[in-house]
């Protein structure tokens, strides 16, 4: 690799962008609005183009929310908007205000459409009455709890105590109990007793009531039988029109004592109510890309004697079974010899390996059934009579990851979608040294002179970091087709995602003048946008090389690079990681404003969140300030402003 310092390469990349900014700019702001498809959009005045982040409409839709900016003077405060397909269908659509400019017209606002929206390749979006969904979502506010009605299934929320979610229904039968949070905690990180703690509501806001979107905000504590809080935590759940499905932003703020306080695990739990005989129980895990792990809780394939082959058939497709009187004698006098597994696990630890494992019931051995190296994060438990898909976003690349099914023999599943798993060890955020004597001001001088470091004691406290996981959970009439399964899983790792163009941005001047669309009209402006694709390619590659993953580091990326090790400076005081320094996250947004690149938007998005959340002191001493980069994200003395 050629030697190359930091402020070297982004100076690079910033001057590449500028030097085709000026000329293209006229260009932009008089080109045609071009779909997804090629074809020239007849938008109407004051429009925008609206479309799929990936390009294509996506196979699963449990409905969606973007953000479109506008040209200053164009749209009242007040402003209705509606949305149709490039062919005029109406499309339903939630819509309000997130920013204006000095003279009051709209800067920013934000979009919801609903699960059953018509799928198609672009949208336009303009001022006008929004049609109403078909089955709209409702929010009824009550002493106890608020109920929530997406025309599908029907939520009850909590408002006190530790069950956010006491009950899920679809077509009136019970789906999904007692969805609550857990924390396990240790004194030490290699031993000791585990503590259990749940999440305890301190308060409740109901902060959008429909037609389209729903959004109920948690906000609480993790609470032990002792009486012990700590680990506030925010939780938000989206309920969109027409679907069965809820997305959960779940984020936990660091408040314990590192030297004492080590996370064990870390997650959401909740029951799935399970009737029928047990070879009617179903199991799924996703596996590496559209592999699938797919069992009954009581097998009847690989048998000594065979039931049928309808019988099997029916099994392996999740539907119901034959009467037990049409099976072969040999199998269905005897079917209570037949093992049943009521425990099952499926496991990250890390970036390249995951375990599937099933038992009958605790107190009996762990049998491993299937390995793989990045497990898809979805999973599903129940019977043809219903049950729940639940998925974790960014499983693997959040490790240690789990997800924990238990008691599926029983007349209930307990299910734990665990964002820290018990299995991959304690969370450990004590200091990687011990100060090595910089107690006076000339030694901490001289250790940032050798390893450009910043280093003061107590500086170096995670407290008060943060960070979000994102999860799905879909309450579903029956167990459903593999195909269904693999489509969902590819929904929990890349979300669908509407957006705007490049163009249409670059008219709005919301980001400044200094940056216009990729422009390839000629041999030299191709040049420079192909330079710039090999700075975005060549992080996103040591991304993957060094495998910059984990819950705690996803999305940030490396300072400096050590050319002897022939790795980067993890190690080495103020090299290691790079904690936005530079303006790393803006870079990437700017290049995906220019291109409209979903890697880019994803790598981007990462970033965005580790920056304000795990770089950035939310409560303590720090509060709001961020820390400079350090082999530790949270590690330096050097609190400033500019990583918020």
């Amino acid at each position: 690799m050629a030697s190359l310092t930091r402020r070297q390469f982004v100076r690079s990349a910033s001057l590449a962008a500028a030097a085709t900014t000026l000329i293209t700019r006229a260009r932009a702001d008089q080109a045609p609005a071009i779909g997804a498809s090629g074809v020239t959009l007849d938008l109407p005045s004051g429009a925008a183009p609206v479309r799929w982040l990936d390009g294509a409409p996506p196979a699963e839709l449990a409905g969606a929310t973007w953000g479109v900016a506008w040209p200053q003077g164009v749209h009242a405060r007040d402003t209705a908007f509606q949305v149709k397909t490039a062919t005029g269908d109406a499309v339903p659509v939630q819509s309000w205000p997130t920013a204006f400019w000095p003279d009051g017209s709209l800067k920013w606002t934000a979009h919801a459409v609903a699960a059953g929206t018509p799928l198609a390749g672009d949208y336009v979006l303009s001022a006008g009455e929004p049609a109403a969904p078909a089955l709209g979502v409702s929010a009824v506010s009550g002493d106890d709890g608020i109920t929530i009605d997406t025309g599908v299934m029907l939520a009850t929320v909590a408002r006190s105590g530790e069950v956010l979610v006491p009950l899920i229904e679809r077509a009136g039968r019970p789906v999904l109990r007692a969805g609550r949070l857990v924390l396990l905690r240790q004194d030490a990180p290699d031993a000791g007793a585990t503590e259990s703690f749940a999440g305890a509501i301190e308060a409740v806001t109901l902060e959008q009531s429909g037609p389209v979107r729903a959004v109920v905000k948690f906000e609480g504590k993790h609470r032990s039988n002792a009486g012990r809080a700590w680990l506030p935590f925010v939780v938000r759940l989206y309920f969109y029109a027409g679907s069965e499905a809820i997305r959960c932003v779940h984020t936990i703020v660091h408040d314990g004592d590192e030297q004492k306080d080590f996370i064990r695990g870390l997650g959401l739990r909740f029951d799935v109510p399970l009737d029928g005989p047990l070879y009617d129980r179903h199991v799924r895990f996703s596996g590496q890309d559209t592999g699938l792990f797919a069992e009954a809780v009581q097998g009847l394939t690989g048998l000594r004697r065979d039931p049928g082959a309808a019988v099997r058939a029916a099994q392996l497709a999740g539907e119901v079974t034959p009467p037990i009187a049409t099976w072969s004698p040999g199998v269905g006098a005897r079917v209570d010899h037949i093992p049943a597994f009521g425990d099952w696990t499926l496991i990250q630890p890390n970036a390249d390996g995951f375990e599937i494992r099933k038992r009958t019931r605790e107190g009996f051995t762990w049998i491993g059934p299937a390995r793989g190296q990045r497990a898809g994060g979805l999973g599903y438990v129940g019977t043809p009579q219903g049950g729940v898909a639940f998925g974790l976003r960014n499983f693997w690349q959040s490790h240690p990851a789990q997800l924990d099914i238990r008691g599926a023999i029983g007349e209930s599943a307990e299910v734990t979608v665990w964002l820290w798993g018990p299995e991959g060890g304690t969370m450990d955020l004590r200091p990687y040294h011990d100060g090595m004597g910089q107690d006076t001001y000339e030694s901490q001088i001289e250790g940032l002179e050798v390893t450009y470091e910043d280093y003061e004691p107590g500086f170096d406290r995670p407290e008060g970091v943060a960070r979000t996981s994102e999860l799905f959970l879909w309450a579903l009439p029956a167990t459903p087709a593999r195909e269904r399964l693999t489509v969902l899983a590819q929904a929990v790792r890349e979300p669908a995602v509407l957006t705007t163009t490049p163009t249409h941005l670059a008219r709005c001047g919301v980001f400044g003048r200094l940056w216009a669309p990729a422009d390839r009209s000629t041999p030299e402006r191709a040049a420079v946008e192909d330079k710039l694709d090999w700075y975005f390619n060549f992080y996103r590659g040591q991304q993957e090389e060094r495998r910059w993953y984990g819950f705690w580091n996803y999305g940030d990326v490396m300072h400096t690079y050590d050319s002897d090790r022939h790795e980067w400076r993890y190690d080495v005081g103020g090299f290691a990681w790079d904690n936005s320094e530079l303006s790393t996250d803006i870079w990437l947004w700017l290049y995906f404003l220019r291109t409209g690149r979903a890697d880019v938007f994803r790598f981007a998005e990462a970033m965005t969140r580790h920056t304000g959340e795990v770089d950035v002191h939310h409560l303590g001493r720090f509060a709001p300030l961020g820390s400079r980069h350090n082999v530790l994200h949270w590690g330096c003395s050097a609190k400033q402003l500019d990583c918020v």
